[in-house]
């Protein structure tokens, strides 16, 4: 509902079917459906994870709305971090529940912090660029729901005296002609290039934080799966 998208994994969205008012309702009682089960690990500490993690995706939920109703591009440093709070909240509530409840003291956090950051990043990407995506969500919809991707940021801020890619984005155009001229504006600053070269940098380094964890876990196909599944 915040993005306005009409399709999510290629199915029509929640709203869209059961309406805005119980769509609302029952995601909040599956907040709260998830913390009454918190009481079964009987751990204090299980809420203070739950409610922090939850805290902060929401703030970088509100960031990333705000970027985008008052038409505002951030830097590329402000988007890591928006992400790391909105994306990497879930990832972290995860991984915190299961190191809690793990006798296993290495700490998984940075990895999951970084792999967080990769699957947004890689989404940005294929928004833009995946048939598949499209077929799945609909055509370059980040440029319809006005938003500040990742490649977007960076075709922005290469060339701050263009305005056409920030005016596209103000008119939320469902337009194909449209979308298709930004996407070649985006390619030509440089940015689906850019992102590809950040992603495989920021994979070399969560296999690098993965071959120092397996030190004291040993090997993980599972880790290595997840890490192909991101290329």
């Amino acid at each position: 509902m915040t993005y306005s998208s009409k399709l999510r994994r290629g199915i029509p969205v929640a709203h869209s079917i059961f309406g805005v008012a119980q769509t609302i309702n029952s995601a909040n009682y599956a907040y709260f459906a998830a913390q009454e089960k918190l009481r079964e690990l009987n751990r204090p500490k299980a809420y203070e994870i739950f409610t922090e993690e939850l805290l902060r995706l929401h703030r970088g939920q509100g960031m990333d709305l705000y970027w985008r109703d008052s038409l505002t591009c951030p830097t590329e440093e402000e988007y890591i971090e928006m992400i790391s709070n909105k994306t990497g909240g879930l990832f972290r509530l995860a991984i915190k529940l299961m190191q809690l409840e793990s006798e296993v003291t290495s700490d998984f956090l940075g990895l999951v912090d970084l792999l967080g950051i990769i699957f947004q990043i890689r989404d940005d990407y294929q928004n833009l660029q995946s048939d598949l995506y499209s077929k799945n969500k609909g055509f370059c919809e980040d440029l319809t729901e006005g938003k500040f991707s990742f490649l977007i940021i960076h075709s922005i801020n290469s060339n701050p005296d263009n305005q056409q890619l920030l005016n596209i984005l103000r008119q939320r155009s469902e337009e194909e002609s449209v979308k298709k001229y930004a996407v070649e504006y985006i390619r030509s600053t440089g940015s689906f290039a850019y992102c590809q070269d950040r992603l495989a940098s920021l994979l070399h380094e969560a296999k690098m934080m993965v071959n120092i964890l397996e030190e004291n876990v040993g090997f993980s196909k599972g880790i290595y799966d997840i890490l192909a599944f991101l290329l």
